[in-house]
């Protein structure tokens, strides 16, 4: 461990962090002119750590000490490798709030013997941050072919706001979306220090203004139940409950299922999708396979 008696050490590797790296690089816009200074501004990186330009400033002049969470954002808005983040850590004198590693998640038994049993219903598992760990047939019907997508993609809000086609489907995008932030901000006060975590948010942040705006709400939502409105290219409107269930484990995982009103129009819509299915499979990893 390194004892750091002048804070100005801290600010000093900081502003090293940031000249080593370039607008682009952090998915920001290119600077419109030539700049004289190589690397990132104050206020670039501030904003890809969600935080204040001020606060950012304070801290590269010693005259603040930076919390456990904060650490956590500047990790992944510099873009620190392992070293670099116990050397931060140890800089701040934050040696008992370092991120420890996590297991890697895996969908329990249990939850896979569901998905196979829930045939003509759209199913999800999801993890920590809302990963998308295991999927049915039919939850591929609905919503995209998950197993064509590299695991860092299968996350439900990142394809929320990323992704044209899937947030295509959603009637009331900005409603479902907004639960959704609302939904992940609530599990952030369980893991304020998860890199991961960061991370997502951080580029989500920097890519999407609502995302933005809305995390900054502190709007927090259990978000075990509800009514979601789908517009599929194949059989049109869709009204179905979402239900989810959490693992009662303790490891986070949820099981989220989507069902129509029996003789509802979507009710039968849902069945028609998942006949066309059944008999047009994709190609698709085996559904025990499918962890993140």
């Amino acid at each position: 461990m390194i004892a750091v008696s002048d804070p100005r050490e801290l600010g000093a590797f900081l502003k090293a962090c940031r000249a080593r790296l370039t607008p682009e690089a952090c998915g920001l816009p290119a600077p419109d002119t030539p700049r004289k200074v190589a690397g990132l501004r104050r206020e670039e990186a501030a904003r890809l750590a969600a935080i204040s330009v001020d606060y950012y400033t304070r801290l590269e002049q010693g005259r603040v000490r930076a919390s456990a969470a904060v650490l956590a954002t500047l990790v992944r808005a510099l873009r620190l490798d392992e070293d670099q983040q116990t050397y931060l850590y140890d800089l701040a004198g934050r040696t008992d709030a370092r991120p420890r590693r996590r297991t890697p998640q895996r969908p329990r038994p249990a939850m896979l013997r569901l998905l196979d049993q829930l045939t003509q219903t759209p199913a999800l598992v999801l993890g920590r941050r809302l990963d998308i760990l295991a999927w049915n047939p039919a939850a591929t019907a609905l919503y995209t072919d998950f197993s064509a997508l590299p695991q860092g993609r299968r996350n439900y809000l990142h394809l929320l706001f990323t992704d044209p086609a899937f947030r295509g489907l959603y009637r009331q995008w900005r409603s479902d979306a907004r639960d959704a932030v609302a939904a992940l901000r609530m599990e952030a006060a369980t893991a304020p220090d998860d890199p991961d975590l960061a991370r997502l948010v951080g580029e989500l942040s920097v890519r999407d203004k609502d995302f933005s705006t809305w995390w900054a709400e502190h709007r927090v939502i259990t978000a075990t139940y509800g009514t979601k409105q789908y517009r599929h290219h194949l059989v049109g409107d869709l009204t179905l409950d979402c239900d989810t269930w959490a693992c009662p484990d303790g490891s986070g995982q949820r099981l989220m299922v989507l069902t129509a009103e029996p003789g509802s129009p979507s009710y039968d819509a849902l069945r028609i999708l998942t006949s066309w299915t059944a008999e047009h499979p994709v190609d698709q990893e085996p559904l025990r396979d499918r962890t993140a």
